[in-house]
């Protein structure tokens, strides 16, 4: 974690929008804005390092959808982009790695196909995140249509043995609730794999993030999406604090 704790504002994509979604559901949406570029670009503006993207479109139809908004993120901005959605094929892996995406995020493929997982993880390695999306526990896929037989813990050990070293996960029940992370959930995983676990879902104070930090079984960072978009707080804010941390 030679980063520290990262923050990644998160850009969801709808029929090229910057969305919101409420526990995956596409009928609960709140659209924030036209342009998924001008979004990012205030990030960056407000310091951010890194910005997590994700193709809603892409994850639903099974195939790239809005990758020319992510592409566009990573060539015009001076930000790391980590993207998931859609992507399916070592064509889509490679189709953002060598337009300046720093990191793809494999979701569902990574349970409905391992093998090409290990394979894209024995490429690619650092540049490889699996998502690992929870509903009581289980990985659900397809966008979280669908709830597989698969325990998280699971499927993370297996894909540490394969090189993974970075995860995102996404507790269900908490996304886009304002509720809080599942922070123990979170930790547990981290510490069963030893790799680095991002928080996705339910961040809401800085306070939330102050819990996740301070946690020391290897959370790298939070991802935060809802509560930047109704001002719970704001990125500077999160990073001010963020930088006033490390120094003490």
């Amino acid at each position: 974690m030679t980063e520290g704790f990262v923050i990644y504002p998160a850009i969801d994509m709808r029929d090229g929008k910057c969305v919101r979604l409420v526990q995956g559901d596409y009928g609960k949406e709140t659209v924030y804005g036209d342009s998924p570029f001008e979004m990012a670009k205030i990030f960056a503006q407000d310091g951010a390092r890194w910005i997590h993207m994700v193709d809603l479109d892409g994850a639903k139809a099974k195939r790239r959808v809005n990758h020319e908004s992510v592409v566009r993120v990573a060539k015009e901005l001076d930000v790391s982009v980590q993207v998931g959605g859609g992507i399916r094929t070592a064509e889509d892996v490679a189709y953002y790695l060598d337009r300046g995406v720093d990191r793809v995020i494999l979701g569902s493929v990574a349970v409905n196909h391992p093998v090409f997982t290990q394979e894209m993880l024995a490429r690619y390695g650092e540049n490889i995140a699996i998502g690992i999306d929870a509903r009581d526990g289980y990985v659900a896929t397809e966008g979280w249509l669908e709830t597989s037989e698969v325990r998280a813990e699971e499927l993370a050990l297996e894909l540490v043995r394969h090189g993974a070293s970075t995860f995102i996960f996404t507790d269900i029940s908490r996304d886009g609730m304002l509720s809080g992370p599942n922070t123990e959930a979170i930790a547990r995983l981290a510490e069963a794999t030893g790799a680095n676990v991002i928080a996705s879902g339910g961040v809401s104070s800085l306070r939330d993030l102050d819990e996740l930090r301070m946690r020391k079984e290897g959370i790298a960072g939070a991802i935060v999406g809802k509560a930047l978009y109704t001002e719970q707080f704001t990125l500077a804010q999160a990073l001010e604090r963020e930088e006033t941390r490390n120094a003490d």
